[in-house]
């Protein structure tokens, strides 16, 4: 029940930020890329709501699940592919990146709103131009056709926090008498 209760809380977390955020950003106006981008806001809103549940329900009190929680939030971050593109992170810890909700919420809203663009880009160097959806698959490793997995992935996030979470607060009890 706790789980559904942030359903509909979060979808209009999602709305209202979505369609502030999403003209701010100079986006472009498709029915597909709106859709594609609150999909992946929301679900990501869900996960970062339920990794908070599950931690603070497999933890005493809420200070020890703070604890615990913020160096996750630390190595997502730093292995999500945006400090650190996918191709220069070490191979030995690439694995991480694949195992990172965040790089799969990077991946699909790249990919969903930039992935098809044709439009011109200038590289580093001041010269070279190349289209966008290129400079994704070539420079940085993403793939449009890649968009449905990364959907798939950030829903699995929010079902495997949510389940770690009914099964923790239906296993433990830290009450003491």
């Amino acid at each position: 029940m706790q789980i559904v209760i942030e359903l509909p809380y979060v979808f209009a977390q999602t709305i209202i930020y979505c369609s502030i955020f999403y003209s701010m950003a100079s986006f472009e106006w498709t029915t597909s890329k709106f859709i594609w981008y609150i999909f992946f806001m929301y679900f990501t809103m869900l996960y970062f709501t339920f990794y908070g549940m599950m931690t603070t329900a497999l933890t005493p009190n809420h200070n020890v699940a703070t604890i615990i929680a913020a160096p996750f939030y630390m190595l997502w971050n730093l292995f999500s592919g945006f400090m650190i593109p996918y191709k220069r992170i070490p191979i030995w810890w690439r694995w991480y990146y694949w195992a990172n909700p965040i790089a799969w919420t990077l991946y699909g809203l790249l990919t969903s709103q930039y992935g098809n663009d044709n439009g011109p880009m200038k590289l580093s160097d001041g010269d070279s131009l190349l289209p966008v959806k290129q400079v994704l698959r070539e420079l940085l490793g993403y793939r449009h056709d890649f968009l449905g997995v990364a959907g798939f992935m950030v829903v699995g996030f929010c079902v495997f926090f949510a389940l770690i979470f009914a099964c923790a607060i239906k296993s433990f009890n830290f009450q003491r008498r």
